[in-house]
């Protein structure tokens, strides 16, 4: 489920406000704080609350290490409070499926936890419940993470049983079927939902859907049987590799302590055969497609309430030198609450209850992608819209929403640190894309630079009027009539994994 633009990602604070209030109340406790009044005629309510400065954020020292191996380390300390995160990072993830079998990366991720081989999947279990630690597995595009959140105080037995999870899993045979099972039962229910659809035919019409950013990371209903345990083993032995991993450790720990650790547990790891390929530049029917003039592509839902948009192009790769100018373009276009979709289409016009927009950097040029879930009968209308806000981004941003946009990412940022698990999560982009130390570091003052000119500069390379994919899943009787009114380009009826169907 996506997080609306905007909202922050917890609220723990205003619960434990209340909780606390609620306790107070309870003990009997009868004296408030004592306060100091501000007459209510001080305040002009007519006008929004200044913005202060934003705080400075000095990211710790990165220290680094690596093992005979291959194996590197990457280490930031924080000892403010008995807690470490531990991040194995595999540079290899779904881009890497075979052929044919989409799926098989995100199967092993699921299979790590499900036993290895001198511990069953209960046993794991119940160790994770009696240690009071958090351990996991994830494959993203391009790249596969194992887990593990824990106190100092279990810091040994959590290592171990996280290097197990790792290093030793052993893809049984039962454990397999069931995790098959259990994918094949998600896919069919994700299958009747709009928005899955959407963005898995937008993926495959954009790219191609034999491409690495053209499948889908799950798998399909056809592919995932036809998973063999041999093929989740070979996946496996090919992205686990020393020298295609990165331990990532941030929390109450020394790196001298860590390296001694890392060395017991991971010093012994070597290749067991040769490494997976990765995904290069989009491929030639990706170009082609872009090349195309903007076309809709409609896929059928009938009776559908509501109508899945899915609007953009291929993008750009993580490590452009135009980072920072598109940062600030898609704050402002679709990337916060206050963003210009979510206020024309949500707040203005009430079609949804959120718009919203991304660049989706990976290694190489990932979708750029503006997407809404839409009242039916309002589909071609949110189309027009969208356009409108498609085309008006490439006009001068105003200095005001310039300033207002950079000062939002600035005050943003302290936030994305304020936990060890943060900071693990902040240091993924840094490994994986080879960013520099001190990029949050000097992300406020990159952020302030960007220009009114920077901004239209990269709204007119990046998002191309003329030459835009555009999926809608939605009730085709009542829809394709009113799409095809719009004029803003032909229609092509599409399968629910966005082939051509019989039309």
């Amino acid at each position: 489920m996506r997080r609306m633009p905007g909202w922050p990602r917890s609220w723990r604070g205003a619960g434990v406000d209340a909780a606390m209030s609620i306790m107070v109340m309870a003990a009997g406790c009868t004296h408030a704080p004592a306060t100091t009044e501000v007459p209510a005629a001080a305040f002009d309510r007519t006008r929004p609350p200044e913005l202060g400065p934003p705080p400075a954020v000095v990211m710790p020292a990165v220290a680094r290490r690596e093992l005979p191996n291959g194996l590197q380390i990457v280490m930031v300390e924080r000892h403010n409070l008995p807690l470490a995160d531990f991040v194995l990072l595999v540079r290899t993830g779904t881009e890497a499926d075979p052929s044919g079998k989409p799926g098989v990366s995100s199967l092993v991720a699921d299979l790590l936890s499900r036993g290895t081989a001198t511990r069953s999947a209960t046993a794991i279990a119940e160790q994770k419940a009696l240690l009071g630690v958090s351990l996991g597995a994830a494959s993203t595009c391009d790249r596969t993470t194992v887990s593990l959140h824990t106190p100092i105080v279990q810091l040994d037995s959590a290592l171990a049983l996280f290097a197990d999870v790792a290093l030793h899993p052993a893809f049984a045979p039962a454990e397999v079927d069931r995790a098959k099972r259990e994918r094949v039962t998600r896919l069919i229910e994700l299958g009747d939902r709009g928005p899955f659809v959407a963005s898995r035919a937008f993926d495959a019409i954009l790219y191609g859907p034999n491409q690495p950013y053209g499948r889908q990371g799950l798998g399909t209903e056809s592919s995932i049987p036809s998973v063999t345990r041999q093929d989740l083993r070979a996946s496996y032995a090919a992205a686990f590799q020393p020298r295609n991993a990165v331990l990532i450790v941030t929390g109450d720990v020394k790196p001298d302590d860590v390296e001694r650790r890392a060395r017991a547990l991971f010093g012994g790891w070597v290749p067991e055969g040769p490494a997976a390929a990765r995904a290069g530049a989009p491929p030639a029917a990706a170009v082609a497609v872009v090349s195309q003039p903007t076309t809709i592509y409609v896929i059928n839902k009938p009776d559908a309430a509501q109508s899945s948009i899915r609007i953009g192009s291929i993008g750009v790769a993580r490590p452009t030198p135009d980072y920072f100018p598109l940062l600030v373009l898609n704050t402002a276009l679709g990337g916060a609450f206050t963003s210009r979709l979510n206020q024309n289409l949500r707040e203005t016009h009430g079609y949804t209850y959120g718009a919203e927009s991304e660049f989706d950097m990976r290694r190489e040029a990932g979708p750029f992608m503006a997407l809404a879930e839409v009242v039916s009968a309002k589909t071609d209308s949110s189309l027009l819209e969208f356009m409108r806000e498609l085309r008006a981004i490439h006009d001068t941003i105003p200095a005001a929403e310039l300033s207002k946009t950079k000062r939002y990412l600035e005050l943003q940022l302290p936030g994305d640190f304020e936990t060890t698990s943060d900071i693990a999560s902040d240091l993924i982009p840094l490994v994986l894309y080879g960013l520099p130390d001190d990029f949050y570091t000097t992300y406020q003052l990159r952020v302030g630079a960007v220009t009114q000119a920077d901004v239209q500069r990269v709204a007119q390379r990046y998002i191309d009027i003329g030459k835009l994919t555009i999926v809608v899943v939605g009730d085709r009787r009542s829809i394709e009539g009113p799409l095809r009114a719009t004029g803003v380009g032909p229609v092509d009826l599409r399968g629910s994994n966005g082939e051509t169907i019989q039309q």
